[in-house]
């Protein structure tokens, strides 16, 4: 065949376009596990960070034991710490079908309150009982998420874990920094009568160094308002879902 003719070129792009495509789609095939693994990894990291138990304090532990800090080490502190999970429904019970930590939020938010499941991460650490609960919502350009521990009184915060993928470097990507998380921890999300309030990340908070752990509110990042409202949204409209599932824990307390 005629190297200088239109057909051959037109069949050496064919061929160079299914090669790459061949080799794209078994990369693709070859590299899946490792993403998997990798994004379960980081899901157990951050739940685990919420209680207290941050890089750091597992590199402590695992070189106590004479460990590296890798997947199985995490996986190994993460199944000791936290022995119950529940993908719970909107009234509060639990829908024991479903695999709380597979539990894809980002596809979850997006489906009527009725049909989400809810999931729910239950730690002991310490002789301490704590909830994790998955957060999703929207930033100022993009998904926002995280992660909320309460004590065993699900009330009060032990910690946070928050991440974006989109906003905006200095101003409302700083939601991702220890400084900002820090804030929330011993605020409250229910008042005194027991009524469901959530934590406002307000601008111009009249408490910025944050003493009162009782007025539900933390301070915002300045020049990041409608990041800091996204913030917002998401812990209040993720967090009122667990209500009913809270209440059902005092009642069986009392």
């Amino acid at each position: 065949m005629d190297r200088n003719s239109n057909l051959y070129t037109i069949l050496f792009a064919a061929v160079i376009v299914t090669v790459s495509a061949v080799l794209l789609a078994v990369a693709v095939m070859v590299l899946k596990p490792a993403q998997e693994r990798n994004k379960r990894q980081e899901k157990m990291t951050d739940i685990m960070y919420t209680i207290g138990l941050d890089e750091t304090a597992l590199i402590s532990k695992a070189a106590a034991e004479g460990l590296q800090l890798n997947y199985k080490t995490i996986e190994k502190y993460f199944k000791k710490y936290f022995l119950k999970q529940y993908a719970l429904k909107a009234d509060g019970t639990v829908d024991k079908s479903i695999n709380a930590f597979d539990i894809n939020m980002k596809a979850e938010v997006k489906k009527p309150v009725d049909k989400q499941r809810f999931p729910i991460f239950i730690a002991q650490m310490d002789g301490h009982k704590y909830y994790v609960i998955p957060l999703y919502g929207k930033g100022l350009w993009d998904d926002i998420w995280g992660y909320i521990a309460l004590e065993e009184d699900a009330n009060t915060v032990k910690g946070v874990k928050f991440g974006h993928k989109g906003e905006t470097p200095g101003l409302g990507a700083e939601i991702t920094k220890k400084w900002f998380e820090k804030q929330f921890v011993g605020e409250k999300i229910f008042d005194k009568d027991g009524t469901f309030r959530g934590i406002t990340v307000l601008k111009g908070n009249k408490d910025p160094e944050n003493k009162d752990k009782e007025d539900h509110e933390v301070d915002a990042i300045s020049g990041a308002t409608l990041t800091s409202n996204g913030v917002t949204r998401m812990i209040k409209e993720r967090l009122q879902h667990y209500v009913p599932f809270f209440k059902k824990i005092k009642e069986q307390k009392n």
